[in-house]
């Protein structure tokens, strides 16, 4: 079993209706990607959701990946997965930055979006971020869609007849 990061209360939603969650993975690191998912896949599984996996060349079309799947398929939530690390040019603020922007604006769009892109100075730190065996934040990222989508769903129940009514309403 892939432990998940500490959330410390956030417990894992259950859902009613079936739940479908596209996990979007930049593999350019294939064995931190492939732990990534195995930790997202493993609590999407236990929240009873279903999901679909796609890969996309880099970090930076994640974002992309994810508005594209928003508006021309039927998913709940999206969870982000991949790994930047910092090499010897300016590019690591660039993907890091606008990678992270991008789903941040998709998530101000109201998409449910776990973010589990990792950001890391080195290899090392990347394995210790993916390990299966210690704090997956694949796993991570696939609690914090699917709260996300519970906290969204619990909201849409509630009652809009907030403000004025009409005189002819009780």
């Amino acid at each position: 079993m892939v432990k998940s990061e500490p959330t410390s209360d956030i417990k894992r939603p259950k859902f009613i209706k079936p739940v479908k969650v596209l996990v979007v993975v930049a593999p350019y690191y294939k064995e931190i990607a492939d732990d990534l998912v195995a930790g997202a896949t493993a609590e999407i599984s236990a929240s009873g959701a279903e999901f679909e996996i796609v890969n996309v060349p880099g970090a930076l079309e994640v974002p992309t990946a994810i508005g594209m799947a928003s508006r021309l398929c039927d998913f709940d939530a999206y969870v982000a997965l991949g790994c930047v690390i910092r090499g010897e040019t300016s590019h690591y603020e660039t993907v890091c930055n606008d990678s992270s922007k991008g789903l941040l604006m998709l998530g101000l769009q109201g998409l449910s979006i776990g973010n589990g892109i990792l950001t890391v100075e080195n290899i090392n730190q990347a394995k210790e971020r993916s390990d299966p065996k210690k704090l997956n934040k694949g796993a991570g990222a696939a609690l914090a869609a699917l709260s996300l989508l519970s906290l969204s769903l619990s909201w849409q129940e509630m009652s809009k007849d907030i403000g004025f009514k009409s005189s002819g309403s009780t």
